[in-house]
């Protein structure tokens, strides 16, 4: 397949037990320089322990681009929203000092005595406020579905009705774990997915066999022949729409709290290399 090797991105999510700056020395080495930077690391904050002044010294020295700041959770919940406006306000003037393109917006995720109505009318409104918001920081705003049983907002179908409906320019995160979980086929890609409404891609690979209701983040790899979300193949479909905007590899897996900067390298590599060739 062809597709320019810059489009590629790096999620730290991949790289738990590297600093920023070995994250950032490994993306270099694989001839990359896109990485999403997440609020949910070890340490917690998004900078780790660094000022803005020593982040953007090392996103100088290695030239990285920052696609996104993934996330403010669970964006769509009225009830929350005096805490997820003080927290976005602080994502925001973050992503402004870094110069972020994006910050990614989760839906809430957990036991909802909502009924689908309401929340996709929460989801609606809440889109609509927050549009506002990030429009006094010239910030993007990317709404990703997820996919579990639980999730407020599954599909990118729907995703991306709500987003036209209160027209708003905010645009969606479609992620190959999610859409595979939210039961939207391959073959209907083309009625089920609006590629230009995707601000990004997220890719990850599975390769246990258990029905989708059982599967979590943990069992988020990355690619390979064995991969049942069939990443690759939703590539060949967006491709064929054609998108031609970044993928992020986005893995999850504990599995990866052990690697170590060559093993990140490598799968970074690998993965590339299965969807390229």
């Amino acid at each position: 397949m062809k597709i320019d090797r810059a489009r590629f991105c790096i999620n730290r999510k991949i790289a738990p037990g590297l600093s920023i700056e070995e994250f950032f020395k490994v993306v270099k080495k694989c001839g990359l320089n896109k990485v999403e930077m997440r609020n949910d690391m070890p340490s917690g904050k998004i900078l780790d322990d660094l000022t803005v002044e020593q982040f953007n010294v090392l996103v100088k020295k290695y030239d990285i681009e920052i696609v996104t700041i993934n996330a403010l959770y669970p964006f769509n919940l009225p009830s929350a929203r005096s805490a997820l406006t003080k927290k976005a306000e602080e994502m925001l003037n973050i992503a402004k000092q870094i110069n972020a393109q994006a910050i990614i917006m989760c839906p809430y995720n957990e036991a909802d005595t909502r009924t689908y109505a309401q929340r996709e009318d929460d989801t609606a409104d809440s889109i609509k406020y927050f549009t506002t918001l990030f429009a006094k920081y010239h910030i993007n705003g990317l709404v990703e579905p997820l996919g579990f049983p639980v999730s407020s907002l599954r599909s990118f179908t729907v995703a991306g009705h709500l987003i036209k409906s209160v027209k708003s320019p905010f645009k969606l995160v479609l992620d190959t774990f999610h859409h595979h979980l939210a039961g939207l086929p391959i073959k209907n890609y083309a009625e089920t997915v609006d590629v230009s409404l995707i601000g990004l891609v997220h890719l990850s690979g599975v390769e246990d066999q258990r029905a989708t209701e059982f599967l979590t983040d943990d069992e988020r790899i990355m690619l390979t022949k064995a991969d049942v979300l069939k990443s690759k193949e939703q590539v060949v479909e967006l491709e064929k729409l054609g998108y031609k905007g970044v993928y992020a590899f986005e893995p999850f897996s504990s599995t990866l709290n052990a690697w170590r900067a060559a093993d990140v390298e490598k799968a970074i590599n690998d993965s590339i290399d299965y969807i390229l060739n």
